[in-house]
C-alpha cells in the first residue's frame, strides 16, 4: 500500500523538507507540491492524493479553509508555526498536526498515523487513486531467473527484503520466488491486507497468529520483527480488532 501525498506550504524552503522526508518513508510517494491553495484546488480538479500536508497561512486561501472547502476531503496533516490552529485542525479530523519547525521523528509520527487511519478504514476513500486495493489484480506476475511467473495475491504470507531482491514467500511452497524489485514497489501492488511492519519485511495480515512483543507469529511459526518506524502504525492496526478491556 502506498499513501499518494500532496504538500501546500507558500514557502519553498518548506516544500523541499518536507519532499525529503516522504522520500524517507517507505510507504508515502510524492504525487504534488503546490505553493498556494488555489494551485492545489486546480490539481484535484484532475488527479486525486490520498493524503495532503498542508500549511495553514499562506496567502488568497489559507489552508484551513481550503480543507472545509473540499466536497470529499483526503487524509490532512497541518504544517504550521503556529499553535493556535491546533484545536481547530482536529476539529476537521486532521489526523496530525506538525508544528513547525518539526524533525524527522515528529513526521514519522504523522505517516504512521496516515497508514493507520488508512488501514483502518479498510479501503481508501471515495477520492481513492489507481494503488489502492478496490483497482488491485487478484494476482501478480514475478520475473525469477528466465521465468516469469503468476502468483496469487492471497497465497503470498510475507515479502522479505534481500539486497536489491525480494523474496516472495508463498502458501504451501517451501522456497520463496526471488525476484528483482523494490520493498516501494511491492508495496504498491499490495492490498492493504498487506503491512510493511520492518524495513526488511511486509506481512500479509491475516496470516498473523500472534504477536508477541515486538515480533509477529505467522500461521506457520514463522516469526518476524516489528520495526521501531513502523510499531506505531501497527499498533493502531491492533486497536482497530481488538476485543476487550
Amino acid at each position: 500500500m502506498t499513501i499518494r501525498c500532496m504538500t501546500i506550504d507558500d514557502e519553498p524552503l518548506a516544500l523541499r523538507q518536507i519532499a525529503a522526508y516522504i522520500e524517507k518513508v517507505p510507504f508515502l510517494t510524492l504525487a504534488a507540491q503546490c505553493q498556494s491553495a488555489v494551485e492545489a484546488r486546480q490539481f484535484l480538479e484532475h488527479d486525486t492524493v490520498d493524503a495532503i500536508f498542508c500549511d495553514i497561512n499562506m496567502p488568497d486561501l489559507n489552508g484551513m479553509d481550503f480543507v472545509k472547502s473540499l466536497t470529499i476531503a483526503p487524509l490532512i496533516v497541518f504544517t504550521t508555526a503556529y499553535a493556535e490552529y491546533a484545536v481547530e485542525g482536529f476539529r476537521v479530523n486532521a489526523v496530525d498536526y506538525l508544528l513547525k519547525p518539526f524533525g524527522l521523528q515528529d513526521f514519522l509520527r504523522a505517516a504512521n498515523r496516515l497508514k493507520a487511519r488508512s488501514v483502518e478504514g479498510g479501503t481508501w476513500s471515495e477520492n481513492s487513486t489507481p494503488h489502492s486495493s478496490r483497482s488491485l489484480p487478484q494476482d501478480l506476475f514475478l520475473k525469477t531467473d528466465s521465468r516469469v511467473v503468476r502468483v496469487s495475491i492471497a497465497d503470498i504470507r510475507y515479502v522479505e527484503a534481500m539486497s536489491e531482491y525480494l523474496k516472495v514467500h508463498l502458501q504451501d511452497q517451501p522456497r520463496p520466488i526471488i525476484t528483482l524489485l523494490s520493498m516501494k514497489k511491492m508495496e504498491e501492488r499490495l492490498p492493504d491486507t498487506f503491512m510493511r511492519i520492518h524495513r526488511s519485511y511486509i506481512v500479509n495480515l491475516t496470516r498473523i497468529q500472534e504477536v508477541r512483543k515486538n515480533r509477529v507469529l505467522l500461521d506457520d511459526d514463522t516469526l518476524l520483527p516489528i520495526g521501531e518506524m513502523y510499531k506505531e502504525a501497527f499498533q493502531q492496526y491492533l486497536d482497530t480488532k481488538f476485543l476487550g478491556k
